[in-house]
């Protein structure tokens, strides 16, 4: 049976070191090696080694009962949550690692609210119970009233290997077939064990173990639990189905594809298909190499079957998220940046070889979003914080010898509409012709930008409308005010006009955007910010201070949840005025204060007038854009602007 089975904590929590334990009881690895010590199996890079943290999602095979299983150590630091989301695609079950001796804490709470998202069975390890000051009971209470109520403590379970009677109570609490079992004192001790063993893949239960990774206590009774509780199910008869879930490039530059096997079987030299099928005819490659990794090391293979964690060389362009094979649907995120920097660079490098070099990074880590932007000559990405960009510095000078800086990180704005509005845009030079007429809606929020299609076949060919569709998606689209990315957008094409003979490739590009930026002109446009949504924890003594500062950052918050001697205080902040505020907390508290950051989306800036000041955004002057459209008369083209356009459009809508 092969399983996947992903490791998560905050930061610090002891990760890596209870991967190595897991790798070590599983004889995998003949030594365990420490993050200290810089030689640990899964943080393999130099810059892991440097940092002692983990920045790369790697994995390891390892044996233990009937069971393969493939270990992805993913990284605990926030910086580095996109590498941890991108492995939870393809997890059969995680490991939420958890300090005996810190607790929850902020990214702990963040990595559980994504595991609850992607409906990933979990169980819970505290780790670090030989540390002056850890005290798991308190822990286990906290998981409980932070995260769920669900969870199970297990301690001592996996030695006996049945379930006592509070056990059987507390789970017949959870299912009402189960409750009845219970009081008729029915059920084998194997039978409970299965419903058990049921009840968290489901994820209504989750259970809870103890221990010190460092000093190999609990890791046995661990792995037997995970045994035992654990179960997968993958046909390899069916037609092979996958989901990428890393990019990776060779030390030759060869483009490695990681891959989870879903279904079926794959072979060298088969084909597999991928790509939306919205964007026209899937993309079909041959696979010319399969790896099987465990940590930097490789073996080539010539077949894989369903449930394994692989890697193909052939692969030209599949993305990271992406469907392969028999299996049809769209890349999923739940995290995305909110700062953005730009990149430095002087002579002798050169910007098509920066750009050729980001590309790459872009194909591994499609979050960074590297943009050229015209207007400034400025090269752009968007970064989680300012650890990813003192380590993509290094991946830079390692990986590339590219001595490249980043100006300071800025926030990522975004830019949407307040209500309705009709847009236009026709575009005849000589020799071409294409009319587009849209509908712009508000959408909601955290939506992007959607694209309906209400246009009749009589007024355009079917195919022309879904050009018109693929030029609304294919690119991201600047908004009025700073330039920044237009999102939360109902795009719906109304109609449109083609010509026979004149009509050729790029003419409805071209008409479709300038009737994007002709709407745009005449909407009610809003500037978007990130905002935070955040839980402080601090002493009743800096209640005050805490509101007042929440205040003053432009925050709202909920009534206080007040304690003996400590408060909880939940809300929505901007990220601008708040993004430091954890140094802050920790210095007026002296450490005994913590804090929670989640994304809470964007909303409605509050400070407006200022930003638009600071971009100084030309909207006349951006080159990728313009309302004016083109038209032709006794063979001259000519320019109409967007005010005057709406009364030289040959179709006509209702708005």
């Amino acid at each position: 049976m092969h399983k996947t089975i992903g490791l998560l904590a905050h930061v610090d929590a002891g990760k890596t070191t209870f991967a190595e334990a897991l790798l070590f009881h599983t004889q995998t690895i003949r030594s365990r090696g420490r993050v200290d010590h810089r030689d640990a199996f899964l943080d393999s890079h130099e810059i892991e080694k440097a940092r002692g943290i983990t920045v790369f999602a790697d994995q390891a095979e390892m044996k233990y009962g009937e069971s393969t299983y493939f270990l992805l150590d993913t990284p605990g630091h926030v910086d580095f949550s996109a590498e941890m989301e991108r492995a939870l695609q393809v997890l059969d079950y995680a490991v939420t690692i958890v300090s005996a001796v810190e607790g929850v804490e902020g990214h702990t709470e963040t990595v559980w609210q994504l595991l609850r998202s992607y409906g990933i069975p979990t169980f819970f390890f505290i780790n670090k119970t030989d540390r002056t000051g850890a005290d798991p009971d308190r822990v286990l209470e906290d998981i409980r009233s932070e995260l769920s109520g669900d969870v199970l403590d297990l301690s001592g379970w996996a030695e006996s290997g049945n379930l006592d009677e509070w056990r059987q109570a507390w789970l017949a609490e959870r299912e009402e077939a189960l409750l009845e079992l219970f009081l008729d004192g029915a059920g084998s001790d194997e039978e409970w064990n299965a419903h058990l063993a049921r009840l968290v893949q489901v994820g209504r239960v989750f259970p809870c173990l103890q221990g010190s990774a460092l000093l190999d206590i609990g890791i046995d009774p661990f792995l037997n639990a995970l045994d035992r509780l654990t179960v997968t199910t993958y046909d390899p008869r069916l037609p092979f189905a996958g989901r990428v879930y890393k990019i990776r490039h060779d030390e030759q530059g060869t483009r490695v594809t990681f891959i989870k096997a879903l279904q079926g079987e794959l072979k060298v030299r088969d084909e597999i298909t991928y790509g939306p099928e919205s964007e026209g005819d899937p993309r079909t490659e041959k696979v010319t190499g399969i790896r099987k990794y465990n940590g930097q090391r490789f073996v080539q293979t010539e077949r894989v079957s369903a449930g394994e964690l692989f890697a193909v060389t052939g692969l030209t362009e599949a993305y990271s998220g992406e469907a392969v094979g028999a299996l049809r649907d769209t890349i999923r995120r739940e995290l995305a940046p909110t700062l953005q920097s730009k990149v430095r660079f002087e002579p002798p490098l050169h910007l098509k070889e920066v750009l050729r070099v980001f590309r790459l990074l872009d194909a591994e880590d499609p979050t960074l979003g590297t943009r050229w932007d015209e207007a400034l000559q400025e090269l752009h990405i968007h970064v989680m914080g300012k650890i990813q960009l003192e380590i993509l510095q290094q991946v830079l000078q390692e990986r590339f010898r590219m001595n490249v800086a980043f100006g300071a990180p800025e926030i990522l704005y975004k830019e949407t509409i307040a209500a309705p509005v009709v847009g236009c845009g026709h575009f005849e030079p000589l020799g071409h012709y294409a009319e587009v007429h849209l509908r712009l809606e508000p959408g909601e929020r955290g939506s992007g930008v959607t694209f309906v299609n209400a246009c009749h076949a009589d007024d355009l060919s079917v195919g022309y409308q879904n050009l018109i569709g693929q030029h609304v998606l294919e690119r991201e689209h600047h908004g009025l005010l700073t330039g920044s990315p237009l999102t939360d957008v109902k795009v719906t094409l109304l109609t449109g006009r083609s010509h026979n003979k004149h009509t050729s490739g790029g003419d409805f590009r071209e008409a479709t955007y300038r009737a994007l930026r002709q709407a745009l002109e005449q909407a009610e446009n809003l500037l978007l910010e990130p905002v935070y949504q955040f839980k402080i924890k601090a002493g009743l003594d800096h209640l005050g201070k805490v509101l007042t500062d929440i205040q003053q950052a432009h925050g709202r918050f909920d009534p206080p949840e007040t304690a003996a001697e400590t408060a909880v205080i939940t809300g929505v902040v901007p990220v601008a005025t708040f993004m430091d505020y954890g140094v802050e907390l920790a210095s007026m508290t002296h450490g005994k204060g913590s804090i929670t950051l989640k994304s809470g989306g964007y909303e409605a800036c509050h400070q407006t007038e200022a930003v638009i000041d600071r971009k100084s955004y030309n909207k006349n002057a951006d080159p990728a854009y313009t309302s004016t459209s083109i038209f032709c008369a006794k063979g001259q083209a000519y320019s109409v602007s967007w005010e005057e356009a709406p009364s030289k459009m040959h179709a006509s809508v209702e708005a």
